[in-house]
């Protein structure tokens, strides 16, 4: 038997699990105001030295991960667990009760209740009422009261089940928990700049201190940017392609809010580095033959094969280049000399034959890349918070009972209920199954 005070009561007790709970609302509001990972020399900028020293004491860089952030959890989850076993116990002995156990002297005490006589005999008012109470949904079981012949008990209950709900939510947080330890254990968060045309089979720890193995490779093909009149960025998107032990595997774009998954890996389009070099790409319209140069601004590219010499003597735009300016020669006569925006092309016409010409700013695409393969069981945690949460408050455990005592002229009816909530909408059920059962 437990003792009063007892550690086992400390850790069931509501009051803990509230103050708890209260603590890491607080301390998750902090952590959402206060940048997290960020370097020391940041926070010392932002707060001050002194403030920086007492965050680095008490772990606020990293709250998430400090040791008195996850006790709190810990604390949370065992109070829960505490909790679960020590009351669930009694709601299953009250889920399980045999109603037709119960004797008339609880019944006549219960609050809810009517009476009223039938003219019929006791068997044939036991039939008609559990007839009715069958039509009317509350499946029924009867039973001769404390043996005798003369009196019978009627029992029917609904969402006895109802009971569990509370412990369905318990379960959900301790679902979700686990979920995000295996997505801590297992899971990583990080990041990889690719400019196009290159690839990379490594990414970087948020923090920018460690290198992760993806296991295979991603390329960029292409980055392409579209601005607003007055120079924003207003939409860009990405080509990469996907390649294992130098096999291509699929390609796919990816943009904002449409990430490329791959091998439980996601990559997210974060964002852009605008370089100043040039990719040019010139084609032989006879021959069909094209080539494709890297160049930077103001140096030259060459076509040895077609005697070919370009590059890009300037440019309008500062990050982001809107027009360019490219010089052309096939080393016979004066060069072209022609302005084209990021991404157009133009026809060249040159004593060696006709040119397609084409140039666009190189770019580099940074990627947000994570793993979180415990995400699926924080999503069920979460689905089974929700059915928790929904039979908690929603439903009830509802029982009725209608004890039949067989009289000279006929027969007497109590008919009595009790919900363990919502009472007041169990109220107007009882009386309209009343009304059925008078009839």
């Amino acid at each position: 038997m437990k003792k009063e005070n007892s550690v086992w009561d400390f850790f069931a007790s509501v009051k803990l699990a509230l103050i708890t709970l209260s603590l890491l609302a607080t301390t998750s509001i902090i952590g959402t105001i206060i940048p997290q990972n960020k370097p020391l020399q940041w926070y010392a900028q932002e707060y001050g030295g002194n403030l920086a020293q007492l965050f680095k004491i008490l772990d606020i860089p990293d709250m998430y991960g400090s040791w008195w952030f996850l006790a709190l959890l810990g604390l949370l989850c065992t109070n829960l667990i505490i909790c679960s076993l020590d009351r669930f116990p009694d709601v299953w002995k009250q889920m399980k009760a045999d109603g037709l156990d119960t004797p008339f002297t609880r019944l006549e005490k219960m609050e809810r209740k009517k009476e009223w006589r039938s003219s019929s005999s006791l068997p044939v008012t036991v039939l008609e009422l559990g007839a009715k109470l069958n039509r009317s949904g509350w499946e029924n079981s009867s039973r001769n009261s404390d043996g005798s012949d003369g009196e019978t008990l009627l029992f029917a209950q609904k969402g006895a089940w109802s009971r569990t709900g509370v412990y369905m939510v318990h379960t959900s947080i301790l679902v979700i928990f686990i979920g995000a330890i295996i997505g801590e254990l297992y899971g990583f968060k990080g990041s990889v700049m690719i400019p196009e045309t290159q690839q990379a089979d490594k990414i970087y720890t948020s923090n920018g201190t460690q290198t992760i193995d993806l296991g295979f490779t991603v390329r960029c093909d292409s980055f392409s940017l579209e601005l607003y009149p007055g120079g924003m960025p207003k939409k860009y998107k990405s080509e990469l392609t996907i390649l294992e032990n130098g096999k291509e595997l699929f390609q796919a774009p990816i943009e904002v809010n449409s990430p490329l998954k791959y091998r439980g890996i996601t990559f997210y389009q974060a964002s852009y580095e605008g370089y100043q070099d040039f990719m040019i790409k010139v084609t032989n319209k006879a021959s069909g033959n094209s080539k494709t140069a890297i160049v930077s601004f103001r140096e030259q590219g060459e076509w040895p094969q077609e005697g070919l010499t370009f590059g890009v003597i300037n440019a309008e735009g500062i990050e982001s280049i809107s027009r360019l300016k490219i010089w052309f020669s096939d080393n016979k006569g004066a060069p072209s000399v022609l302005w084209l925006k990021d991404g157009e092309s133009a026809t060249v016409e040159r004593e060696s034959g006709t040119y397609l010409l084409s140039t666009k700013q190189m770019y580099a695409t940074s990627l947000q890349v994570s793993k979180d393969p415990g995400v699926w069981v924080v999503y069920i945690g979460c689905g089974l918070m929700l059915l928790g949460l929904v039979i908690a408050f929603f439903m009830a455990h509802q029982r009725i009972w209608l004890f039949i005592k067989e009289e000279e002229s006929g027969a007497s009816i109590l008919f009595t209920g009790s919900a363990n909530k919502n009472r007041d909408g169990f109220e107007k059920i009882f009386n309209d199954l009343a009304e059925i059962l008078e009839r």
